[in-house]
């Protein structure tokens, strides 16, 4: 995988148009490092593409922008992976619309092949737009109701099979320090 990398020169005067792109467009050099790190560490490209996510969230708590709902601020997390570099494959047909599905193979391959070309007037309505929408969408209530939404579409085993995958992914230290969160929060619930 290869991330696009900000100062990355893509033709004549690219350089110089990256630095014009808000933070909606490119994410932060930090999320990059965080994405690059899971990869190293062979973990799966959705749980990479969940460092751009938080980010957005957190531009939305931040007051940066907002979104109409969690499930929107998820999606411009996912857009920006995948045209970051995340090797996270466009969903299958079925789930959603074509004109997604077809918005997500653009991404996926503007990622893969760095096509620098941004429309500036595009990015400038697109954040506006953003920024008319309210910030209830990032509050710990909203993302909480998505989670139990989406656990709610998998079958029992498929987040028992998840839930072990994790724990296989998690390596010693990582198991050891999530059973002393466990034991220090079990009671104070």
């Amino acid at each position: 995988m290869h991330f696009a990398d900000e100062r990355t020169d893509c033709g004549s005067g690219t350089v110089a148009y990256f630095e014009l792109i808000p933070d909606l467009i490119m994410p932060e050099q930090e999320t990059l490092l965080r994405a690059r790190e899971d990869q190293r560490q062979g973990k799966a490209p959705s749980t990479q593409a969940g460092e751009f996510i938080r980010e957005e969230f957190h531009h939305i708590r931040e007051g940066k922008h907002g979104a109409r709902s969690p499930k929107q601020a998820i999606a411009i997390g996912l857009s920006k992976a995948r045209r970051a570099g995340v090797k996270l494959q466009p969903p299958s047909s079925g789930r959603f619309s074509n004109k997604v599905r077809r918005q997500a193979e653009r991404d996926y391959e503007h990622g893969q092949h760095g096509d620098g070309h941004v429309s500036r007037r595009r990015s400038r309505a697109v954040t506006g737009a953003l920024k008319r929408e309210g910030h209830a969408a990032a509050s710990t209530r909203a993302i909480s109701q998505q989670t139990k939404t989406s656990a709610r579409r998998r079958t029992a085993s498929q987040r028992s099979a998840a839930a072990q995958k994790a724990v296989h992914t998690k390596g010693r230290g990582g198991l050891s320090s999530a059973a002393r969160k466990a034991a220090r929060t079990r009671f104070s619930q």
